[in-house]
């Protein structure tokens, strides 16, 4: 079996993930599952980084999911739990990534796909993108309830049910009207527009944007979670008094990330 690859290359201030198995509509193998990871990492321990991009190759899929084939070596429902808090201890590397992520979905982002997808913090997509957990209709497994959260907070519980309940799968135009896709680009357009706005997210305050999705993410688990850390590093940082300089002196702050 091909296993695939994740890719991970810099251009400038901006990371691009490439989930490359093409052939598979980039279905997930353990293999790229620990290269995602590793790509986390990486993103996160380069100060110098500002936003990145997550998208498939091939242009027909963003991920199909986890690779079916793989399940079969389960034996009991004691896998299913591993691999349920493996897929958390991935989707939390990716939401722990302290810049930007922009999902660039082209084709199918399902399964394992549209989870990916859901923990990036902006998605844009083309018209032919499609979303669903057919899980119901094709596997007869489940995801864990703090998966199900996480879609929920970004489809709400109506959609979630028809996806999982009625295997239902959605399409652009509903994803963008649920708020889950900010932009549907055309195909021959999307690229440049997926650099367009990674080039943006790049040059805004890395010290707020970082801050930001900390408490994003507290909120996830905590409606009233406790912020003053966050408010201290933000308001007590360079970049808080550059940005106060420029505006007050009309210039544009060239931001330090400290």
């Amino acid at each position: 079996m091909d296993e695939g690859s994740v890719t991970y290359v810099e251009d400038g201030p901006i990371g691009h993930v490439v989930f490359d198995r093409p052939q598979a509509r980039n279905a997930m193998t353990w293999k790229m599952y620990d290269e995602l990871a590793t790509a986390c990492r990486t993103i996160t321990e380069n100060s110098d980084i500002r936003a990145v991009t997550l998208r498939g190759a091939g242009g027909k899929a963003f991920i199909a999911g986890t690779d079916i084939g793989q399940f079969q070596e389960f034996t009991d429902g004691e896998d299913g739990i591993e691999y349920e808090k493996n897929v958390e201890v991935y989707l939390d590397a990716l939401v722990s990534v302290p810049v930007p992520v922009l999902a660039v979905i082209e084709g199918w982002a399902v399964g394992g796909g549209l989870a990916i997808a859901a923990a990036c913090d902006i998605r844009i997509a083309t018209p032919d993108a499609r979303f669903g957990v057919p899980i119901a209709r094709t596997l007869g497994n489940c995801l864990s309830a703090k998966n199900i959260s996480t879609l929920v907070s970004v489809f709400g519980v109506s959609r979630v049910n028809r996806m999982l309940l009625a295997a239902e799968i959605l399409d652009a135009d509903e994803a963008r009207t649920a708020g889950f896709l900010g932009e549907i680009v055309a195909a021959d357009k999307i690229t440049d527009r997926a650099n367009e706005i990674a080039t943006t997210l790049s040059t805004n305050a890395p010290v707020t944007l970082r801050s930001t999705k900390q408490a994003l993410a507290r909120l996830a688990t905590d409606p009233a979670p406790d912020d003053q850390d966050l408010i201290r590093q933000t308001y007590g940082s360079e970049d808080f008094k550059l940005g106060v300089k420029a505006f007050v002196e009309k210039t544009k702050p060239v931001w330090t990330g400290k």
